[in-house]
């Protein structure tokens, strides 16, 4: 009896946590319709769009635009909450060291994931798109660039870098959970190199000065996390205090 009251328990605090994640979600939806034209503005006024003009091929291109960038503003601004919530949940269960250890995840995983963006947006995206416009211009090709089109290559570059910002943190909370040392780390380290080359090669065109933009950042992220997992593994461990 007392574990179907607890499960009742639990699945009402769930549905209270998903409920408020529902509702900064609508609210964050609503803010971004009505920041999306100011958003939409700043982009094409950027100098990475001063040699693009934007097309729609369709009736419904602006509309699906202006419904994406809302949908990513909210996604952006939910994701704070959604994970402050998840922390919120599983407090419970967590003793009071680990609840203050992993409450810090929430803040941080956020500006990393926001470092990883504006990353991508001002520097790997330009470098990217004056790649493609110069290979364009080589073959003589005539440009009339989609605007549905333009925001699906900015967001597949943009929002990888923003994933892959969040390397660090993943880490380390593997770390603490003891899936990862950094014996193992160090081990893999060869295998995680080739793979953090294939990732920036698979982001970025394919000149050298735009693969390196792309893939010294990653191997970078990747060593930081090597050195963060190390300095955890070699905190003491605490000594339990005896009543």
């Amino acid at each position: 009896m007392d574990m179907q009251e607890d499960l009742v328990n639990h699945l009402t605090e769930l549905r209270k946590r998903l409920l408020i994640v529902m509702g900064s979600f609508i609210a964050a939806m609503s803010g971004g319709l009505y920041l999306s034209p100011a958003i939409l503005r700043y982009i094409k006024s950027g100098p990475t769009t001063e040699a693009v003009e934007w097309n729609v091929f369709s009736f419904t291109d602006g509309l699906f635009i202006y419904l994406r960038c809302a949908f990513l503003f909210a996604i952006l601004f939910t994701l704070p909450v959604l994970l402050y919530q998840t922390w919120a949940f599983v407090r419970p269960g967590l003793t009071d060291n680990e609840a203050r250890g992993t409450l810090g995840y929430v803040p941080v995983s956020f500006l990393l994931f926001l470092s990883g963006v504006s990353f991508g947006y001002f520097l790997v995206f330009p470098m990217m798109l004056g790649f493609m416009i110069e290979m364009n211009h080589n073959v003589g090709a005539v440009e009339t660039y989609g605007i549905d089109r333009y925001f699906s290559f900015l967001f597949s570059v943009v929002f990888p870098l923003g994933v892959a910002f969040e390397m660090p943190l993943i880490i380390l909370f593997l770390t603490k959970i003891g899936l990862l040392t950094p014996e193992r780390l160090k081990v893999t380290r060869k295998y995680a190199y080739v793979g953090l080359a294939v990732v920036g090669a698979c982001i970025s065109p394919p000149d050298f000065v735009s693969h390196l933009s792309v893939t010294v950042p990653l191997l970078l992220l990747f060593e930081i996390s090597v050195l963060v997992s190390r300095r955890y593994a070699r905190r003491p461990a605490s000594i339990p205090s005896h009543t």
